[in-house]
């Protein structure tokens, strides 16, 4: 009987962590709206082939390595080695309604989720920038 009872209390115990442990899988410190509205920007342009190369050539001149390009789905994924740091991000393009295109980027280092916008306001401000340059056809 008691070897009976260690057991049921050992698997409740069990139980417990591995729903704690998924709860922090999905656990966010800021507000799911507004992380989106810092990692978000909406461009008055329908060309997402353009949006993408220019997200490239933005990650490129922030001294990221591209380490994987999608065109069709509209994925760019690159790392950022610096000073025994490290940060991965993936910058998502897609067609929103028939005038912009969104950019979407999601930024990690040491592999937890950046929360803080000044990150992606430096992206975003770099990339605006470039996009600007590149609808002037400036090389």
């Amino acid at each position: 009987m008691r070897t009976k009872l260690i057991i049921v209390l050992s698997s409740l115990l069990l139980a417990s962590c591995v729903s704690d442990s998924k709860k922090e899988l999905f656990s966010s410190t800021a507000s799911e709206v507004q992380l989106r509205g810092f990692q978000s920007r909406a461009f008055d342009t329908t060309d997402r082939e353009k949006t993408l190369r220019t997200v490239i050539a933005t990650l490129q001149d922030l001294g990221f390595v591209i380490t994987k390009a999608d065109s069709l789905v509209g994925v760019v994924t690159a790392s950022k080695f610096a000073n025994q740091h490290s940060a991965q991000i993936t910058v998502t393009v897609q067609q929103r309604g028939q005038k912009q295109t969104v950019v979407r980027a999601n930024v990690q280092q040491h592999l937890k989720a950046v929360e803080t916008p000044e990150l992606y306001q430096d992206f975003f401000n770099s990339l605006q920038k470039a996009m600007f340059l590149t609808a002037q056809a400036v090389d």
